[in-house]
Order: C-alpha cells, then sequence, then structure tokens
C-alpha cells in the first residue's frame, strides 16, 4: 500500500515537497489530498501536480480519512495550531523545521502526538541525504578518530525576503537557517547536551537576529562554532575535524550532494526534478519522505534519526542562543 500524504499550505517548501515525493515510486508515495487557506489556492497548487482533492481550510484536510500523514508546510509561528490540529484528529504529522517557535511549543507537540498516539517528525531534510548517511557511517567508524572540532556555516542574502525579517512571521537567521549548522553539530556529537553555549549577533530592527556567530563545547574538551547570516553570502560549507582525519561537506551544507573524506571526494546527485523548484536541491527532501514512510510501516512514533529528543534539544539551544543574542517572539511572553 501507498503511503498517502495531505500537504498542508500550497506555498513554495509544499510545492517543492510535492515534486520530491514525485521522485519515489507511486506505488510507495501518493499525494492524496492538498490544504490551503482559501479554496483557489488549494485548487492551483493541486492542477499544478495532479492531487485529486483539494481543501480550502485545514480543518477539511485533518477530517479527511485517507490520509496516511500530514506535510506541515506553514511558515514557523503557525507550527503549533496546525500540529495540534492534526495530531489531536489523530494525523500522523512530518513538520518542517523548525518545529515550533520555542521549547515550550515544542513540548506542547510532542506532548499532543504522544497523547494521540499518532506519529512526528521534525522536517529535518539533510540528516537524510545520503551523504548524512555515510557521515554517520564514518564517524561510527571512527574514521577521523576522535572529533575534536565541527564547524559550520550557513549565510544568504534574505533581506529582501518578510519572511526572514519580520518578527511576527518567525523571522530571524538562527530559526531559518542556523537550525541546519545547529542540527548538523548535534548530529556529530550524538545528540548530547553541551557543556555551554556563547553567542554573540547583530539584530536588524525589527527585533530578529541578522548574524549570529556561536560556540559550543561539548564534554572532553570537544569544541563546534558556526556562524549564520541572513544578510550575507557565506562559503556555506562544514568540517568535521578528528585526531585522524577530516571530513568535509563542501557547499551546500543543508543539502549536501559531495563528501571529502581525507582529501578524497565522493558525490551524491540527487534526482532531476519535473517541475522547477524554489529551493537548491529540493527533490533531496524524497529522503525524509522515505525514512516517514519506513518509520510509518514499522509502527513508530518517532524516528531515531530526528528523534523527540533530538527536536527538544535543537528547541533548547535555539531559546538560549536567541536569550544571549536578545530576541523574543510574542510566543515567548504567552
Amino acid at each position: 500500500m501507498a503511503t498517502r500524504w495531505g500537504i498542508c499550505s500550497a506555498g513554495k517548501i509544499s510545492h517543492d515537497f510535492t515534486v520530491a515525493l514525485k521522485t519515489l515510486p507511486p506505488e510507495d508515495h501518493q499525494v492524496a489530498a492538498v490544504a490551503a487557506r482559501t479554496l483557489e489556492d488549494a485548487q492551483a497548487f493541486a492542477k499544478k501536480h495532479s492531487i485529486s482533492r483539494a481543501y480550502g481550510s485545514y480543518d477539511e484536510l485533518a477530517r479527511d480519512p485517507d490520509i496516511d500523514v500530514v506535510y506541515v508546510g506553514v511558515i514557523h509561528p503557525y507550527h503549533l495550531i496546525t500540529c495540534l490540529l492534526f495530531t489531536n484528529a489523530k494525523k500522523n504529522v512530518l513538520c518542517e523545521k523548525p518545529l515550533a517557535m520555542n521549547n515550550k511549543e515544542v513540548k506542547e507537540i510532542l506532548a499532543s502526538a504522544k497523547r494521540n498516539d499518532v506519529f512526528l517528525m521534525e522536517a529535518v531534510w539533510t540528516r537524510f541525504f545520503p551523504a548524512s548517511v555515510e557521515i554517520r557511517r564514518l564517524l561510527a567508524q571512527g574514521e577521523v578518530g576522535e572529533v575534536k572540532m565541527v564547524r559550520s556555516e550557513f549565510g544568504v542574502q534574505l533581506m529582501h525576503v518578510p519572511r526572514s525579517t519580520q518578527k511576527e512571521l518567525g523571522g530571524g537567521a538562527i530559526l531559518d537557517i542556523g537550525i541546519y549548522c545547529l542540527q548538523f553539530i548535534c548530529m556529530v556529537y550524538n545528540g548530547e547536551k553541551p557543556e555551554c553555549i556563547q553567542a554573540t549577533g547583530t539584530c536588524l530592527e525589527t527585533g530578529v537576529d541578522e548574524t549570529v556567530v556561536v560556540t559550543v563545547k561539548f564534554s572532553k574538551n570537544r569544541m563546534a562554532v558556526f556562524t549564520c547570516s541572513s544578510c550575507v553570502q557565506l562559503p556555506n560549507d562544514a568540517i568535521i575535524a578528528g585526531t585522524k582525519g577530516t571530513i568535509r561537506i563542501p557547499a551546500h551544507m543543508w543539502c549536501p550532494t559531495s563528501l571529502v573524506v581525507n582529501g578524497k571526494e565522493t558525490q551524491y546527485p540527487v534526482p532531476e526534478p519535473y517541475l522547477p523548484l524554489n529551493f537548491l536541491n529540493s527533490t533531496g527532501m524524497r529522503y525524509e519522505a522515505e525514512e516517514v514512510r519506513q518509520c510509518l510501516l514499522k509502527g513508530l512514533k518517532e524516528s531515531a534519526v530526528v528523534s523527540h529528543a533530538d527536536s527538544l534539544l535543537l528547541a533548547e539551544l535555539e531559546d538560549e542562543i536567541r536569550r544571549q543574542v536578545g530576541v523574543v517572539y510574542s510566543q515567548d511572553c504567552q
């Protein structure tokens, strides 16, 4: 039986996710319905992607009995209310990153998923790329010895994008792109909670962070540092340095298609899309979709690759970084 997907929101990321799903075998994945805030938007999306059912509200999608899992592609200030809508309707959920605006909201979402006995995963798509799977294998085998330093960066010019600069839209570099650097560091250090974290950064007049530099110290004198910026282009690579060698992830570290292990490069290309994409290498979202299918087939309620504990740690660290940089959202005051 194919996994029947419902797409929540007809925006850019939902477009790319739907294109990614179509690179997988149709006997495994089927896009059964799409919901948007207006029926016109949902119908236009459905026509473009040949989806049979279109809904003009998220409630209708939540009530559709022929949906196995919902992909939530709304902007992150709406993740909490939208995730709760679907978990309370006993729907499995794959929610875009960041899972929510802060740790408190993440806890609420995870508690609802548990209470309703449904699968829920934060869509940290990077972790499912073949290059990321290979990184975890190399680290587990001790290919670079003991890891002592991880460096990562993500900087792109997003000043023209309201979603990146406006506080009420969840703007700010940390939650939008810094999360990729943070999840990478957490993956390399196996989800261990750091001993200390120091962040410094600059904020826009709107009150959201523009550029942030973060230093993280783990047990046994292991370190990490990352930079994220929504105002300048950075090299956007990442390096894992160990006592016996290095792994370098050339640009673009959030959607990696190559690895350089001790100087030797290997390519991991993603499939070509059938429609133009909004974001780089988006067909790579197919890997997280397949992980969701495998988890559902096994009756699991979370993925071991992006576990609920992983999402909690990410939210906790994001909260602390924002606290140090001085970014406060309305959701923090509720």
